[in-house]
């Protein structure tokens, strides 16, 4: 093997190991957000159905779970 071939090869293998490590760093990064997302979605679930407890245990005169939009 020449040592122009066999430098083409290391040039290959160092520029995959980059875009390996890149794309791995991207995909740390957008589970760290989806997580967060998750979470996030968790907390307003359950902040909903509380207020939805909370307003039906008061026998409130607006039921928000029947409440149509205004322009239905």
């Amino acid at each position: 093997m020449s040592d122009e071939s066999r430098e083409r090869i290391e040039l290959k293998i160092a520029y995959l190991e980059s875009a390996n490590q890149a794309m791995s760093d991207v995909v740390y990064r957008q589970q760290r957000e989806i997580d967060a997302l998750r979470e996030r979605v968790g907390m307003m679930s359950d902040r909903l159905e509380s207020l939805l407890t909370v307003a039906t245990a008061e026998d409130s005169a607006i039921d928000p779970a029947a409440e149509r939009p205004p322009h239905y």
